[in-house]
């Protein structure tokens, strides 16, 4: 087995993510995902002799959203060049991309609270379509649907050390492009696709590698697997004595391991040089400002509001700051009572898990906020205990969005019996017939007061406060 603790990755990674846009980077053909096989298609898109490119706005306002949020300079004049190579999917026989003078320059992605990955430029291109080779690999069938669709490009510095590391990076950058609400972030279906670029050196070495590209990888697992697959072959690689080929790589989901594609391009490789069809794209001082303007309040500034307005956990805010959708409902629910604590804990531990189960967002759960906050207060008042209205009101207030919690609680009959002569009348009962277990109560053996409790509980049919019943068996102790 390699020695791999003396040496150390080297990870760098380029990130393609897919714009929600409407319509293609620079025509009006449909972006969106899926339809029949080269429906979303056109003469601009295929590229027929004479068509012309024009600008989608949207893509550039989506770039300069994106870089304000990572603390890039955006370069308000920037040019779109075109990227020369063939691929059967790439109808024009070069990509329209920029080189020279990308929108954003620098910037950072802080992935954790010690350490900030540095962004070397974020880039606006367009996307290729789509190979489908089939099982016996006699043919290739080529889909044009996403041929043009636009992307930006963000080329990280190459300070990630580990698959972990990785891991980390792309989801906050996910977390955050969904925030922004610039793209769906759906590694599922290529809106967030990464190559991985890695080398491996001895600890404590200045002096970079030769690396391997590993392309196309489309999930947190596989980016992981890939990676540590490729730091243990470029480990065994050096063990041996052997150079590390500079070189593009696939990886094989089945088997977890990289193969060879081709030799790693360089620029030269590529014979970059300015787009003669489209315009610079100047971004002005008015526009600028009215992109900082509408941009909304980022992850980490709203973990800390949770934390310090509202007094919630770190961990409940990590959670609930996850999802846009997932924290504006919070803060749509706090407006209609104050147990923000309450609030959270129904969002964590019920309302998400309905949410993932069902693959809905929280913009269109049944349940209202506003239903929500009376369904804390019936429960704060006690009312309804929270048993019965985590597995009886909430299935029926997720069916009927209109349904009033405390209406509905009468007419399931779970309103709670907080009668102290009645429910002292039951207990003592429950002692008569488990009168040594009382004893041992008595004595400090605290496991039988979930007895005592869930008996009440039972011949009350659940409607008693158990709150109430375990003052009373309290009480009934001290006697």
């Amino acid at each position: 087995m390699e020695n791999s603790n003396k040496y150390e990755a080297v990870i760098g990674l380029e990130v393609h993510v897919q714009l929600n846009t409407k319509t293609k980077a620079f025509c009006a053909d449909s972006a969106a995902f899926g339809g029949q096989p080269n429906a979303h298609t056109s003469p601009i898109s295929l590229a027929h002799p004479g068509t012309l490119p024009r600008i989608n706005k949207r893509q550039v306002e989506s770039a300069v959203k994106l870089g304000l949020a990572l603390d890039c300079d955006i370069n308000q004049v920037n040019f779109f060049d075109r990227k020369n190579y063939f691929y059967a999917d790439l109808p024009k026989g070069y990509q329209v991309t920029q080189d020279n003078q990308p929108i954003c320059i620098g910037g950072f992605v802080k992935i954790n609270e010690d350490k900030k990955v540095r962004l070397h430029h974020i880039h606006m291109e367009e996307d290729a379509g789509k190979s489908i080779h089939d099982l016996d690999d006699k043919y290739t069938l080529v889909d044009l649907n996403r041929a043009g669709v636009p992307l930006l490009e963000i080329v990280t510095e190459p300070d990630l050390r580990s698959a972990d590391e990785t891991a980390l990076f792309i989801n906050t950058l996910r977390k955050l492009v969904k925030y922004l609400d610039i793209s769906d972030g759906n590694m599922e279906e290529g809106s967030l696709r990464f190559d991985c670029n890695v080398s491996v050196r001895l600890k404590g070495a200045t002096k970079y590698n030769n690396r391997c590209e590993v392309k196309n990888v489309n999930s947190v697992r596989n980016a992981k697997r890939a990676i540590n697959h490729e730091i243990k072959r470029q480990i065994r690689l050096m063990e041996k004595g052997e150079t590390v080929v500079q070189e593009t790589r696939g990886f094989n989901t089945e088997k977890g391991t990289t193969y060879s594609l081709r030799s790693k391009e360089d620029a030269p490789d590529y014979r970059y040089f300015p787009e003669p069809d489209l315009s610079p794209v100047i971004i002005s001082d008015t526009l600028l400002a009215e992109i900082k303007a509408a941009m909304p309040t980022l992850p980490d500034v709203l973990k800390t509001e949770l934390m310090t307005t509202y007094g919630l956990s770190e961990y409940d805010a990590a959670i609930l700051t996850e999802e846009k959708d997932l924290v504006d409902y919070f803060y749509e629910v706090v407006r209609y009572t104050k147990n923000y604590k309450s609030a959270s804990n129904w969002l964590i531990n019920s309302l998400k898990s309905h949410v993932n189960e069902h693959k809905i967002s929280f913009k269109i759960l049944p349940l209202q906020p506003s239903n929500l906050a009376k369904l804390i207060k019936i429960i704060d008042d006690g009312k309804v205990n929270m048993l019965a209205a985590k597995q009886q009101l909430l299935p029926q207030l997720l069916k009927n969005a209109a349904a009033n919690p405390l209406d509905l609680a009468k007419k399931l009959n779970l309103i709670q019996d907080n009668n102290n002569d009645e429910i002292a009348e039951i207990l003592e009962g429950i002692i008569a017939k488990y009168p040594d277990k009382f004893e041992a109560l008595k004595r400090g053996k605290k496991k039988f007061m979930g007895l005592f409790v869930g008996e009440i509980m039972k011949q009350t049919r659940g409607k008693a406060n158990p709150k109430l019943a375990n003052q009373l068996i309290a009480k009934r102790l001290k006697q």
